[in-house]
């Protein structure tokens, strides 16, 4: 690594990212902006730390507002334990919720792999108007977009959409079997 300040491409070899994403990066404020040398970016050493760092965060699925909530006004020498166990924490609870819709998801595909519906109007049906079913929609990572009136309130399941329509609860077992 040595002291020396690196142009961008050694910074985006020895990173494993491309040189766009640093200066990205860079553009949004996850990293300080680079020096310049005859019109050409000089990083200092540890912006490859940084880089890094940024890397492995966004491998574990934190999002640049996260990434960049760490990364304010962390010092060189600063401890991270304390950071990494907030984010850590926060994004447990997204990870758990992940998994139990996936489950769910995967109770859904196995019992549709036995779905004997007569036709399309029926099958449309079954899956449109079970409450069940929109309750699954509840469990998206990534929710619709939700009327401006109808926020989510913390402890509050029960949503609306911003068509109008309601979901709340997870899937029932015997919602599932039903279907057989």
């Amino acid at each position: 690594m040595g002291g020396h300040a690196m142009k961008i491409g050694e910074l985006s070899r020895d990173a494993g990212l491309n040189a766009s994403a640093i200066r990205y990066y860079e553009k949004v404020g996850l990293l300080d902006p680079a020096s310049r040398l005859n019109g050409q970016r000089r990083y200092p050493a540890e912006a490859l730390d940084r880089l890094l760092l940024i890397r492995f965060a966004a491998e574990m699925d934190f999002t640049l507002d996260e990434i960049k909530l760490f990364l304010k006004g962390l010092r060189t020498k600063a401890p991270v334990g304390p950071r990494w166990k907030k984010l850590a924490h926060r994004k447990l609870i997204e990870v758990e919720n992940n998994i139990q819709r996936s489950l769910r998801l995967k109770d859904l595909l196995q019992h549709l792999l036995r779905c004997h519906c007569p036709s399309l109007h029926v099958c449309v049906d079954r899956l449109s108007l079970s409450p069940s079913l929109r309750s699954f929609a509840a469990l998206k990572p990534r929710q619709p977009v939700l009327a401006k009136t109808h926020r989510r309130r913390p402890g509050n399941r029960k949503m609306k959409l911003a068509g109008g329509s309601e979901f709340s609860g997870p899937l029932s077992e015997a919602e599932l079997k039903r279907w057989d």
